[in-house]
Parts: structure tokens; C-alpha cells; sequence
């Protein structure tokens, strides 16, 4: 890993990740969090103010330790027990069924195999459990769609791997969940960067 991936990529991501746009979409729907929570893509905890009285405990998971270290105020302030693992998503280390509700936010794009980290996130929750998301991904307008296949090359070099054109619905339903909210549209931005799906789903 390289300078730049190790030390001066994490810290752009917690820059831009806490623009007001994207806190805004936070406060939606990280609130709807309940019992063991496990989040996916943990980076450097921005979703951690949002949890609320109903969360019994956070567990951590991102494969990065230098956005764990940019965490530690927040995880020090934070109103739950924070647990990080430095693990990734397509292999999760606990037990299936072990969580309540898992959290996702601007993840699967980054993921190499976002299919197989949906199936473990499914096997981790409990029969009852819910998956919260927010994620950025392909656009309905061919237009759009055809400016993020251009730039998705580019874009993964410099941004972590992130893919600007996954389709996020279909990932998610791919491995049985069933979706029971979702909102689709563009947020503030340029286009092909910017068309969000948030949701819950049912495992």
C-alpha cells in the first residue's frame, strides 16, 4: 500500500464524507438502528452521533486502521460501546446470526466483491434483522449511466476502489433480502457522482 492509499486517502475521505449533504442523509436513517449493530465500511465512525438509546453496541468493521485512528474522538464521545475489527466484508468474523441491524453508508461501491459482502451481512443478522443503507451507484438516465462507466476506471484509482455504477438494489435483493423502504434519487453534486439509493431491508 502506497503513500498516498495509506496516509492521504483516508483523510480525504473523512473530509468529504462529513460535508453537511451527506450528515444530512445520515441523520435520516441511521437513527433506525436498534440492538447489536454491525457497520460495514466503518471508516472514520461519522455515523456514530446518529445512534440512538435503542443501540446496544457498535461493531466496527473496515480494513483500513489509519481511518479507525482518525475515529478516536468520535468513538470516545460516542453513547454506545464501539468494538473495531480490521477485517474485510466478504469474509466477517462472527457467528451467523450475532446482529440486530446492520448499517451501510457510501460502502459497496468501494468493495471488490459487494455481492459476497451482501450475503455475509445477511448471514450475520439475526432471522428478524434489518439492513440500513445509503449508497451511491448506477442512475437510471442512459446518460448518466454512460458517464459513470467512462469515469469508473479513473474514479477507482484515486478514490479507494469506489465503482460509480454499481446497482445497488439488485446487489442488495441479489442475495435475499427483501427491500421494505427504498428512496432513489440524485443529491447535490455532479450527476454521475450522485444518484443515492437509501433503504431498509429485511434479511
Amino acid at each position: 500500500m502506497g503513500v498516498y492509499a495509506r496516509h492521504v486517502l483516508p483523510r480525504l475521505i473523512n473530509l468529504v464524507m462529513q460535508a453537511p449533504p451527506q450528515t444530512a442523509e445520515r441523520a435520516r436513517i441511521v437513527p433506525r438502528a436498534a440492538g447489536r449493530v454491525i457497520e460495514i465500511g466503518f471508516g472514520s465512525g461519522l455515523n456514530l452521533p446518529f445512534y440512538g438509546s435503542d443501540v446496544t453496541a457498535v461493531a466496527a468493521v473496515d480494513p483500513s486502521r489509519e481511518l479507525w485512528n482518525l475515529a478516536q474522538p468520535r468513538v470516545a464521545n460516542a453513547r454506545v460501546a464501539v468494538e473495531f475489527h480490521q477485517a474485510s466484508a466478504e469474509r466477517l468474523p462472527f457467528e451467523s446470526a450475532a446482529f440486530d441491524t446492520a448499517v451501510t453508508t457510501w460502502t459497496l461501491c468501494s468493495i471488490p466483491d459487494a455481492a459476497a459482502a451482501l450475503g455475509e451481512i445477511r448471514r450475520v443478522l439475526a432471522p428478524d434483522g434489518h439492513l440500513l443503507f445509503i449508497e451511491h451507484g448506477r442512475a437510471p438516465d442512459a446518460r448518466v449511466r454512460a458517464w459513470q462507466a467512462r469515469l469508473t476506471p479513473f474514479w477507482r484509482r484515486i478514490a479507494g476502489g469506489c465503482h460509480l455504477d454499481r446497482p445497488i438494489e439488485d446487489l442488495v435483493t441479489a442475495v435475499g433480502f427483501h427491500i421494505d423502504h427504498l428512496d432513489q434519487g440524485y443529491a447535490t453534486g455532479p450527476r454521475p457522482f450522485a444518484y443515492l439509493y437509501r433503504g431498509t431491508a429485511k434479511r
